[in-house]
This record gives structure tokens, sequence and C-alpha cells, in this order.
């Protein structure tokens, strides 16, 4: 196997970075790390505790000054250097993700190394300007830095969904705690190795890995923390708004979502459905955007459930190091079971399966679900209204225009969707009626700079670009 391609020897990291160093835990305890494809543990990191969380809060906090109180060229220039270094780990970074999370080495690549560069280049420029200032009549209003993060990442896109809450945090500003995901925390250690290499002031960012109950509630509880930023769960988002609540403390929710793809009648069909089935499975489907219910006129109903049996063949399942492999396992054994769990009561409730499920061949071992179409679900069914989060698609026949804004909008969730139509004017009209935070009309591109959040139970605030850096900062207002 060529090394370029070779997963990393096993990893075990015994320190917490706090005040610019590494440091000891306050215990012994630890957390192994499981590689999904395989179910071997590759590593261990510390478990932490309330104890440590309070001492990086406190390095937080006493840095939080001089930083706050330096030059915005300064702070993109020390952001600058944190790409560069990020950068030449770009290798280990997609090969430890392949490894922990089971993404497919391309994917982990393109995708889990490459887009958080991307997103990081974007917050060195923004850094660099000087926070907006606005004259209302008599008053000068300014934007300042909200103070100490409490950073709350998921598993997923474990780098990915750091760097979308640190970047724009310290371009403000801001000096963040981060607690990782204890699934997949081992990327974090790799960013703490760029981030001292980089040179940011100490305490600017901390590292404190652990478990939600106990460094993630700690966290979001503590007394000197600003603003808690959380990626992950509905339910554990209100758990943390809950703890936020207390004290009257912001919280930043980026959770859960139930994406429509709405397939107008006069639609691209063959690409829409096939970008559509990409969409759903990209991650093994472990995508808060992923466009999981697919809405079709019922004049093409059919022949879309033939493209989307099609395109699922595809994609092969297996080693995520295999160059073959299109599709990994999920992270978890828990997670494969609460997956395949939701197909069977889908198939029980009535729902007609196109391609996958239970019966479909897997690899010998990991935890891997069959990508899976299914047909008729009704838009009221559990499969059309929770997130299942795993390789598992929905079709849902419409009748009319509005039909299918109202089934895209029956949903507790609002965080992306899309839209297909010949006439883009007909897609943007429909864009404009959903309700949710994002929609992609005919396959639009991602784009780093737009605001990214969801609508209802799907959170609160809004990521990337200067949205995102507005998101950690007071608005004050000086009058003269």
């Amino acid at each position: 196997m060529d090394l370029a391609t070779a997963p990393p020897a096993p990893l075990t990291r015994r320190h917490l970075h706090v005040a610019g160093d590494w440091v000891d835990p306050s215990s012994g305890d630890t957390i192994p790390v499981e590689n999904p494809a395989t179910g071997e543990t590759i590593g261990e990191v510390p478990a932490g505790a309330p104890a440590d969380v309070d001492r990086a809060v406190a390095a937080a906090r006493a840095a939080f000054p001089g930083w706050a109180a330096t030059d915005p060229a300064e702070r993109a220039a020390h952001l600058d250097r944190l790409h560069t270094a990020l950068a030449a780990r770009a290798d280990d970074i997609a090969r430890t993700v392949a490894s922990e999370l089971g993404a497919p080495l391309k994917l982990a690549t393109r995708v889990q190394a490459g887009l958080p560069l991307i997103v990081l280049r974007s917050m060195v420029e923004l850094a660099a300007r000087p926070a907006a200032e606005r004259v209302v009549g008599n008053s000068l209003v300014v934007r300042e830095p909200v103070g100490v993060v409490g950073a709350i990442t998921p598993w997923n896109y474990p780098l990915h969904q750091v760097v979308a809450k640190l970047a724009p945090a310290l371009a403000a500003g801001c000096t963040v705690v981060l607690k990782p995901s204890e699934l997949t925390p081992l990327t974090a250690y790799l960013l703490f190795d760029a981030v001292t290499e980089a040179g940011l002031p100490p305490g600017v960012v901390n590292l404190v890995p652990g478990t939600g109950p106990v460094v993630g509630e700690a966290l979001a509880a503590h007394p000197d923390v600003d603003l808690v930023s959380f990626t992950g769960s509905t339910a554990t988002g209100r758990r943390i708004a809950h703890l936020a609540a207390d004290r009257i403390a912001r919280v930043a929710l980026e959770l859960g979502g139930k994406s429509a793809n709405v397939i107008l009648a006069d639609a691209d069909l063959p690409t829409a459905v096939k970008v559509g089935v990409g969409n759903v499975l990209v991650n093994s489907g472990q995508t808060c955007t992923a466009w999981t219910r697919m809405l079709v006129h019922r004049d093409r109903y059919d022949e879309a459930l033939e493209l989307a049996a099609t395109a699922v063949a595809g994609y092969r399942l297996g080693d995520p190091f295999d160059p073959a492999t299109r599709l990994g396992p999920l992270v978890s054994a828990a997670q494969a079971d609460r997956v395949r769990g939701h197909v069977d009561r889908a198939l029980a409730d009535g729902a007609r399966l196109v391609a996958g499920g239970p019966a479909a061949p897997l690899p010998p071992r990991g935890h891997f679900v069959a990508p899976t179409v299914l047909a008729d679900v009704h838009p009221d069914s559990a499969l059309a209204q929770e997130e299942v989060f795993g390789p598992v698609l929905a079709v849902i026949p419409f009748t009319d225009t509005d039909e299918a804004v109202a089934i895209a909008n029956n949903s507790r969730y609002g965080l992306a969707g899309a839209v297909w139509s010949a006439d883009e004017d007909a897609a943007l009209a429909v864009a404009r009626r959903l309700r949710t935070g994002q929609v992609d009309v005919n396959g639009g591109a991602f784009n780093p700079l737009a605001p990214f959040g969801g609508y209802r139970q799907s959170g609160l605030g809004r990521e990337l670009g200067t949205y995102g850096v507005e998101e950690f900062t007071e608005v004050k207002a000086i009058q003269r």
C-alpha cells in the first residue's frame, strides 16, 4: 500500500492544550478512538473533567483583553500562519479522518481536509478588515468581540466544524475553548499541532477533549463563557440552550435537518436525481444538510425511482483507503443500528423498498449500512419527519408546486434544500417559499462566504462569511 493512502499508525494523545502548552489532564481517564471500518481501537485521548474546563476557560479569559485589542491586520497574520501550518498537514488530516470517521480517502482529502482550508482562508481576509462602524443620528454603533467562546463540535466533519467556529471567533477578537467530539477527536489534535506551530498567543485557543455530559455541559454552564457555539443534534442543542439560559448567556446552535430536494416537472431529471442521490450519500449520509427527502412530480415519479436505483448501485461500500470505495461505514455501531431501525420502521409503515435495505450485502466487518432508497413515503411518517443521519433517501410524489412547497415545509427543521427546474425564475420563486436557511437552485455551488444556518429547530444564528464573524460580536451604541 502506498504511504499516501496508508492509514496512520495507532495514535494516542495524552494531553490537553491550555494557555499555549500541552498540559496533563486532571485525571488519568481516557477515551478510546475506534476505526468504524474495522471496529479496532486506533488510539485514545484524555477524558477531560470539569476541572480541566475551569483551567482552559481561565486561560481564555486571561488572554481575551490582549487578543481583543490586537490590530485586525495582526490577527489576520496569525490566522494566515495557522492556514499555512494546517495546509502542510492536509495529508495527515485526510488519513486521520478516514481512519477515525471512516470517510473514503478521496472525500476526506477533498472535503474533510480541503473545505476547512477554504473557510480559514476566507476568514484571514475578513479578519484583516476593521470592525464595521455606523453612524446613526448622534450615535456611533460599533461591534466588539463577545468574549470567551465555548465551541462544542460534532464528529461528522471533525475539522470543518471546528474551523467554522474557531476561525470567525478569532477573527472577531474572541478567545476559544474547544471540545471536539469524543468519537473523532484525533483530527483536533492535528489542528492544535498547527496552532502550536503558528504561534498563536497563549490562551487564545484551548483544547479539552471529553464527553458531552461531562466536558460539554461544564463548558455550556461555565459562568466565564460568554457564548456557546454548538453543532450537533437538536436534542443536545436544546440541553445546551437550557444550560446557557440559566445564566443568560448567548448561544449559536447549528442543529438537525430534514431537507427537501424539490424536482419540478420540467427539470433535467437525470441530473437532478443523480446530484440528489450524491448529496444524500456524501459522508455516508452523515451530513446535516443532506437532501434526504426527494420530492418529484407525479408525472415523472417512476422515472425518478429508476434513476435513483441506478445511481445508488454505483456506490461501492468498503475500506476507506481502497480507491474503489465510494461509501464508508457509519461512525459507530450505535449509529448504524439507529439508521437500520429507521429503515425497518419505514418499511413497516408502508414505504416501498427501491434499492438497498436490510437484505443488501455488506462488508464482513465495520459499521456499514447499505445505501437505501424508499418510495411512497408519507409526508407525515417518521422517515419523512426525523433526521436519519445515514445513507437513506425518502422519495415523495407531488401533484403541483403548491403541494411540493407544503410538503417541503412540513418539517420542524429548516436547514437546507434544493429546487430544480428548466425555468430558473420558477425555481427561484419556489426557493423563496421554502422555510429553510439555505437553498440550492439547479445544483448551485457551495459558497463559503454565504451565511449558513437554519430556521426553527435547525438552530439559531449563522456561520461562515461576515455573518459568521458577526455572530461572535456584541453591538454597542455610543452617543455623542
